[in-house]
């Protein structure tokens, strides 16, 4: 009777110390992939040029913490290496004109194709 429920235990047992191999994340590393995704997110900012407040709130989802330690590490990289922001493709939150610009845009796209 002991080797019959040893029999059932031991697949169980191997399946839960797979569960990796499954693809279940542990809470530890599911917080590791927010805090990168944070400081990815702040260094992206950074190198637009946008300032961190716009940064919060065109990622409202994202850590904060993170994404301001990802913004101050590439601030004090770009400063260290002399390196200019780039200009953004997305408008700022509540920029005006920015419809015009992408309209502008379109036209002259359409026009290109005719």
């Amino acid at each position: 009777m002991r080797v019959l429920t040893l029999f059932a235990v031991l697949p169980l047992a191997a399946a839960l110390a797979g569960c990796e191999l499954l693809g279940i994340d542990s809470p530890e590393k599911v917080a590791a992939l927010k805090e990168a995704d944070g400081k990815a997110i702040g260094s992206a900012c950074r190198h637009a040029g946008r300032a961190i407040e716009d940064c919060y709130v065109l990622n409202p989802k994202a850590q904060r913490a993170a994404v301001f330690a990802g913004w101050r590490e590439m601030d004090e990289y770009m400063r260290e290496n002399k390196i200019d922001a780039v200009a953004p493709v997305v408008p700022r939150p509540g920029e005006r004109g920015a419809e015009t610009a992408r309209g502008d845009g379109e036209a002259q796209r359409k026009s290109r194709a005719s």
